[in-house]
């Protein structure tokens, strides 16, 4: 046992039962596997590659290593590169409990920092945001990072830590993890402008802030986390009392569980309409997000396309005019256009108005009962009960589409 704790390994989960004790193979598998998700013309993917490392020498920690921002597509990139990179960084630092690193060259302007931009955004207090600054070694002679390091340039509430990692010529010349170490380390103590920070930076000091902050994290969370599970265990305890006498042929207990689970499907519903659901979907929008975005956005860009004739409206409003005065003379002084006209022309102009409100109204029908179709998921243990209850909702919705239709 004590072999197998001090032998150092790593397994990926798309090749389990595989253990990899060269790290260059692990590299090696890393890049296959990145080649075979996303092609082999930098594409990308939102898919992660789940890696974990067995060793005596490295902290208990979960890293995701995020993409930086492309801002010009290259390869078999999509043209919006950019923000499907940003939706995706998005996804994983807008979570409360995650730990932003915020990592920056030193050798570019630190104003014009994508990480520390996209960090503000979700973490405007700063509250779990550590700067990391890369590449000291390969500023411009005569500059160094001085003052970002010591938290003066932009400040942050957990402040910055320089690190310097092994370059490209290293990697292809094979020097492993502890040389590169001590070469930073060593950088860090000869550095005129870093030997009296020494102590605060380098990597081992970046791992050793981070496990502390694991640490605070368990210890904040953890009195919540147990009481949390005490009132679950004593709910569960609750249940089996209640289903020790459980009859399973009793009718009345069907009943009372038919409607035990069509009233979660009305309440799963109208979560997912209010935007208050236990389940937040973050690959597209659902549910009211989305209707609310077919009213504020695609309605208005519907208007916005239809055609307007500002020449052919002058030349309806004059004849609809001389129409309704008939033999009469038009006088050339009237100020306001004669009711009549008016209402012929408005009428007119509203009935333009139809084909995009049915469209709106179509799509946001087809989003209702895409959520409905979603809701009764949870009813699959009983498929006679799901079908009768998307059919019956469905329905009604159709029903109620067919009704405004009308009224448009």
């Amino acid at each position: 046992l004590l072999l197998i704790f001090l032998t150092e390994y790593a397994e990926f989960l798309h090749c389990k039962g595989k253990k990899f004790t060269d790290f260059d193979e692990v590299r090696q598998e890393i890049e296959v596997e990145t080649d075979r998700v996303t092609g082999m013309n930098k594409g990308i993917s939102s898919v992660p590659i789940n890696l974990r490392v067995y060793s005596p020498h490295v902290l208990s920690l979960t890293l995701i290593d995020l993409p930086g921002i492309t801002k010009v597509p290259v390869g078999d990139q999509p043209p919006d590169i950019e923000q499907q990179i940003r939706d995706m960084i998005m996804q994983f630092i807008s979570r409360e409990n995650c730990l932003i690193l915020a990592v920056t060259p030193a050798n570019t302007d630190l104003a014009n920092s994508d990480a520390l931009k996209l960090a503000k955004e979700v973490d405007p207090q700063g509250l779990r945001t550590i700067g990391v600054i890369t590449k000291l070694d390969l500023m411009d002679e005569g500059t160094d990072a001085r003052e970002v390091l010591e938290n003066k340039l932009l400040p942050l509430r957990r402040g910055y830590i320089g690190v310097v990692n092994r370059s490209q010529k290293d990697i292809d010349g094979k020097k492993d993890i502890k040389a590169a170490l001590l070469a930073e380390r060593k950088f860090f103590l000869s550095h005129p402008s870093y030997r009296h920070m020494a102590d605060r930076m380098g990597t081992p000091y970046l791992q050793k802030v981070l496990n502390q902050q694991l640490t605070n994290h368990i210890r904040d969370t953890l009195p919540a986390f147990r009481s949390k599970l005490q009132s679950q265990l004593l709910s569960i305890e609750h249940e089996v009392e209640v289903y020790k006498n459980f009859r399973p042929e009793d009718p009345t207990r069907k009943t009372k569980a038919l409607l035990q689970m069509v009233q979660q499907f009305s309440v799963d519903f109208e979560k997912r309409i209010e935007g208050s659901g236990d389940q937040v979907d973050t690959l597209e929008l659902s549910g009211g997000a989305k209707i609310n975005r077919i009213f504020h956005e695609r309605f208005p860009f519907e208007l916005v396309k239809m055609e307007f004739n500002e020449k052919e409206l002058r030349r309806e409003i004059s004849y609809a005019i001389k129409n309704i005065h008939g033999i009469r003379q038009v006088l050339p002084t009237g100020l306001f256009t004669p009711d009549m006209a008016f209402e012929a022309i408005v009428k007119k102009q509203i009935v333009k108005l139809k084909g995009p409100c049915l469209k709106s109204v179509d799509l946001v029908m087809q989003e209702l009962i895409n959520t409905v179709k979603k809701c009764t998921k949870k009813l699959a243990t009983y498929p006679r009960l799901c079908e009768e209850t998307e059919r019956i909702v469905a329905g009604y919705i159709r029903e109620r589409e067919e009704k405004t239709k009308d009224q448009v």
